[in-house]
This record gives structure tokens, sequence and C-alpha cells, in this order.
């Protein structure tokens, strides 16, 4: 799997929502979205208020010197009530074990059962075979 497919914050944009061409209360966006750091373009959670992002200083957040920013501890927590992920927990495992290591866990852990497709960790939902995650 692609590691440009790793977001700065921790997320593995297979997992997300947007990057299946669905906003989050279900509806079809115009644009799939190709991962956070195709094009260069700014997160719209994390990039757009960071800097050491910004300007390609880091390339994840746990590299940044204020590692976890009072952003990140907001949108992580977040994460943890919503979607039973820590995006500081996923970038802290990012360094232990290096980038793919991670990939290859988040590969298994959402993995559907039905059609062994990528299950989106915000809906619970195989966009694949429809498959929903109780």
């Amino acid at each position: 799997m692609d590691q440009s497919l790793l977001a700065p914050c921790g997320i593995f944009c297979p997992l997300c929502v947007a990057y299946h061409g669905y906003t989050m209360n279900g509806m079809k966006r115009k644009h799939t979205c190709t991962g956070c750091r195709d094009y260069n373009k700014k997160c719209a959670f994390l990039k757009r208020d960071c800097e050491q992002l910004r300007e390609n200083l880091v390339e994840y957040c746990y590299q940044c010197d204020v590692f976890p920013c009072n952003n990140l501890q907001r949108i992580d927590k977040r994460y943890r009530e919503k979607y039973d992920t820590s995006l500081i927990e996923n970038l802290r495992e990012i360094q232990e074990i290096g980038a793919t290591s991670f990939i290859n866990r988040q590969l298994v852990q959402y993995k559907c059962p039905v059609c062994e497709d990528i299950i989106c960790m915000h809906t619970s939902k195989c966009y694949n075979c429809g498959y929903k995650k109780k």
C-alpha cells in the first residue's frame, strides 16, 4: 500500500469517508479525496493551521517539537470519542514501527470480513460490498 496515503496526522487515508467519496452525512461528494498528501493540498484540520506542515518541514506530526500540539490534541479527543481511534497513538506507533508496518496493521484491523476490502473508520461501512460493522 502506498505510504503517501498515510496522512501527517496519523490517519491512513483509505479509512477515511472522504477517500471513499462520501461526506460524513452520507452524501456523495463531487470529487473523491485522493489523500492528504496529494497535490500538497492543505488539510482542513491540521495543515492550514500548522506552519511546519504547510512548509513541509515535517512529514508527520510526531516530528514536530510541539507534538502533540493543541490542535492535534483537540482532533485526537474527537476521534477517540467518535471513532475509537487516537491520532496521537497512531503517530507514536508510526514513529515506533514505521509507516509500512503501521499500514499493514491498519489493513488487518479494518479488513472487511465479507469482501476483504477496507471498512471506513468514520462510518464502519465497507463501501465495496456494503457490509456494516456493528
